[in-house]
Formats: C-alpha cells, sequence, structure tokens
C-alpha cells in the first residue's frame, strides 16, 4: 500500500533531500510510504551459495515492514525519458546517503526512486540512533523495517511500486508512462545488491523477481552479503579494526538484463580475484586514480548533514582524494539506459594495470596505469590515488592527493594555459571514450584550472611536501 505525498514533521522536509531547489530545475520532489509483508529468503534445498554467483534461494517467512520513497520526477511529462532510477539508500553512516539530483538524471529526464529498505536506515544503530524514526519522529515513527533480510523482497516491492504496472491509485510517478526501472546500489548497498541480482532477481514474479530490467552496482567490493542472518552492516564507529571487505563471488552470467559495475581503482583492487569479462550483458569500468569517496563528494555530504543534524562535521582534509565520481557515474548512467532500453552496451574500457602479485602498477607519478582515464588522470597536476593517508576506515575510503611541485608543473605543460589546453584534450578523449558527458567538460576545465593554482600554491607554501 502506498501513502502519500508526505508533508509535515519537526523539520518540514524529507531526510537527506538535495540541497537544490529541485523545482526549479522543473522537477517534482515527493515522499511516500510503503507499507505491507516482505518475504525473506533461505537457499534452495541443497543449494550453495558459491562464487559463481548462480545462486538459488525461495521464500522463507514474511515479515511486516513500512517504509519510504523519496521520489525526483520531471514536473512536464514530456521531458520524462521512461526511465525509473531505483537507489537502495547506503546506511554504512548509520543514517542514508544517496544523490539522484544529478546533471544526468535533471537533464536526461528520469525520474529517480531513493528507497529506504534496511533497518538502519529506518532505525539507526543501537548505540547512537541517526534513523529516520529517531531524526524525526513526527513524520517517520510508524516507519518500521524488523530485519534487513527483508530488505531484497522490499526492494523488488519498491520497483513493482514505480514500474509499468504499478497500481496507480496513489501514484508516487504522478501518471508518468514508464517503460523501464534500473536498480542501481552504492559502496555498502551494491554488496546487497549483488546478493540480490544473483538470489532474486532469477525468481518468477510473484516471488520477487524480474522486478527490474537493469542494475548498476557502483564502487562494489565484489561480494554479495547474506540472505539469511544479514543484519551486518558496517559501523564506521567500530569498523577502524576491519580490513575493507574483499571479493567473493562472482556476479552470475546467465542473467537476462544487463548489469554495469563502475568502480575506482580502489575497488578495483578487492575484485581482483574475481574480475569478470564483458559480455553482452555484462560491463565492468575500472577508473584509474579515482577513489571510494572524494573531496568533492564529503563536502557534499557535510553539507546535508550540517542542514540536517544542525551541526557541522570536520572538513574533509585536503590531502584526500580531489576526483569527482559522480560525472563517471552519469556517463555510465547514460550508456547503461541506452543499452537496457534495447541500444548500445557501454563501451568497453581498458582495466587497471596489475602486477602479478596483485599489486596496482603506477607510473613516476604515483597514478595507476590502465583503467579508463577521465582528464584528471590523463592531466594530472597532482597524484591522486587509493592509497590512503590514514588506516582508520574512512582514511582508507578516501585515499590520498599529493600536488606536484612547480618544477614538475613547468615541466610538463610549461604555464597555465599549456596546461589547460591539455586538460581540454584529455576531456575531448574522455568524452570520445563515452566515460565523460559532454556537459561536464566546462566545469571540470573550471575546476582544473582552480586545481593548478592551488597546486603552485601548496608548492610554494610547502616545498617540500609537494615534493615528496
Amino acid at each position: 500500500m502506498i501513502q502519500g505525498p508526505i508533508s509535515g514533521g519537526q523539520h518540514g522536509w524529507a531526510f537527506n533531500r538535495p540541497l537544490i531547489d529541485l523545482a526549479a530545475k522543473d522537477f517534482v520532489e515527493a515522499e511516500y510510504f510503503l507499507a505491507g509483508e516482505a518475504m525473506t529468503y533461505a537457499p534452495a534445498s541443497g543449494a550453495e551459495l558459491g562464487r559463481d554467483g548462480k545462486w538459488r534461494v525461495q521464500p522463507k517467512g514474511k515479515v511486516p515492514f513500512k517504509t519510504r520513497l523519496l521520489v525526483y520526477r520531471p514536473a512536464d511529462p514530456a521531458r520524462f525519458n521512461g526511465t525509473v532510477v531505483v537507489c537502495w539508500n547506503n546506511v554504512t553512516a548509520g543514517y542514508e546517503l544517496f544523490f539522484g539530483e544529478s546533471p544526468e538524471v535533471l537533464d536526461g529526464g528520469y525520474a529517480y526512486v531513493c528507497a529506504s529498505v534496511q533497518r538502519v536506515g529506518v532505525h539507526g544503530f543501537p548505540d547512537a540512533p541517526q534513523g529516520l524514526v529517531a531524526w524525526d519522529g513526527e513524520r517517520y515513527g510508524d516507519l518500521s523495517i524488523p530485519t534487513d533480510d527483508a530488505s531484497y523482497n522490499i526492494f523488488s516491492q519498491v520497483g513493482r511500486a514505480v514500474g509499468p504496472e504499478r497500481d496507480r491509485t496513489v501514484d508516487p510517478l504522478g501518471g508518468l508512462a514508464v517503460k523501464r526501472v534500473i536498480g542501481l546500489g552504492a559502496s555498502q548497498s551494491a554488496g546487497r545488491l549483488a546478493t540480490y541480482i544473483n538470489a532474486v532477481h532469477p525468481l518468477p514474479a510473484d516471488r520477487g523477481g524480474h522486478a527490474f530490467d537493469g542494475y548498476m552496482l557502483q564502487i562494489y567490493f565484489g561480494s554479495g552479503t547474506p540472505i539469511e542472518a544479514s543484519d551486518r552492516p558496517v559501523n564506521p564507529a567500530t569498523a577502524n579494526a576491519r580490513p575493507l571487505p574483499r571479493a567473493q563471488n562472482l556476479i552470475r552470467d546467465d542473467l537476462d538484463v544487463p548489469v554495469m559495475i563502475v568502480n575506482t581503482e580502489l575497488e578495483a583492487i578487492a575484485c581482483l580475484p574475481v574480475r569478470q569479462p564483458d559480455t553482452d550483458r555484462f560491463r565492468t569500468w575500472e577508473a584509474a586514480a579515482l577513489t571510494h569517496v572524494s573531496y568533492q563528494s564529503q563536502v557534499m555530504r557535510n553539507a546535508k548533514y550540517r542542514r540536517d543534524f544542525g551541526a557541522a562535521p570536520p572538513p574533509p582534509s585536503e590531502q584526500v582524494n580531489r576526483i569527482y565520481l559522480q560525472p563517471l557515474y552519469d556517463a555510465a548512467l547514460h550508456h547503461l539506459n541506452r543499452w537496457v532500453g534495447g541500444g548500445a552496451p557501454p563501451p568497453t574500457q581498458p582495466r587497471i594495470d596489475f602486477t602479478d602479485d596483485g599489486k596496482v602498477v603506477r607510473d613516476r607519478h604515483g597514478i595507476a596505469t590502465g583503467g579508463l582515464r577521465l582528464p584528471q588522470a590523463a592531466a594530472p597536476v597532482a597524484m591522486n590515488s587509493s592509497t590512503p593517508v590514514t588506516d582508520d576506515f574512512a582514511g582508507r575510503l578516501r585515499g590520498s592527493n599529493r600536488p606536484f611541485d612547480v618544477a614538475e608543473l613547468d615541466a610538463l605543460y610549461g604555464d597555465e594555459d599549456g596546461y589547460i589546453a591539455r586538460f581540454a584534450e584529455a576531456a575531448a578523449a574522455a568524452v570520445a571514450a563515452g566515460v565523460m558527458m559532454p556537459r561536464d567538460v566546462e566545469p571540470a576545465v573550471a575546476e582544473a584550472a582552480r586545481e593548478y593554482r592551488r597546486a603552485r600554491e601548496t608548492s610554494a607554501r610547502e616545498p617540500a611536501a609537494a615534493a615528496t
């Protein structure tokens, strides 16, 4: 049952809503509640959830649930491109993280649904609850997800609630003519989506299967999550002693819909043991010099945190990786949408180079070789990599940035004009390769000029550090 649109509450807005005014982009933002019973699953009799990803499961039971969907959709039906993206909201922080207000979504005319499908997103961690119920009891107080074992079927129900054959009694899509639905998950959510793809998607529709027409796994470490007893999300407060996840399973190779993995060098390291070739239903992109969390994304997260929680988190270190992931995600979504709609698949991209013992091959600047190359990697003013500055949990995700010194910048580019010309060439090459959208070139060039000046200023201020 769908209820909404939802309004009011202690804060008067939906948690983690965009920082921008979607109405100014001719988009409608609306929140809805979804309630019902969700199936849980168990391995089928005699089945092993093994490395090949060809997992067989069966319904185990049902639990009641009530959760929320935050929907962004074009106000003008003529601008809708027919595709709904359903995001599995990430709960690693102890509250929900998602980002659906990207240029590809807004300019491309997608509908974007931010789905709360895990217990922590609704209830938070027990020792420091920051979930929806704690954040705004007036608005969200009767939401409930009793176990993450239900998350897989809740995700199916969300997909069907916004799909072509949805019940329109209360329509989160406002009557839009939906043609296809893409499931998306990032980081921890990508791991859960991998289990969903391998175990749930192949099931008959009445058991939760075939609710989506394609999938994107972003910054995916190569391992699914348990189908039973799965209430074990990473808690950053207790994760410092834990290693980052290591790949354990493939994505099954007998799917009837496209799947795309979009990774940085950090997840490529983890996924090396389960690398899969591209096929007519599968693509992997690996981006050199990028890592799991960038400076730009952390700045945005901090701004949302300040608005929603009323406190300013520490600013991100200037030493963390400074290549923004979103333009890459947008290019990937553009290609995946075409592919899911029956068009050409995303272009195959080179993979990151590794030594025989599994180490990333790096050039003289410390930048990974191979892989797809955004202009910041092809025309660098700094070493950006997944190599962490600090060995805590957050540090291992944020990588590092070390600006070149003045002598190196001068040797490579001569002056700022020379650098911008080289960067523009690299951006044009990235657009031609399909890993960057033309709309993202101009803002990338403007940022490149700022990064060039930052490198020179850092070198002048800290010459020894810059040259190390």
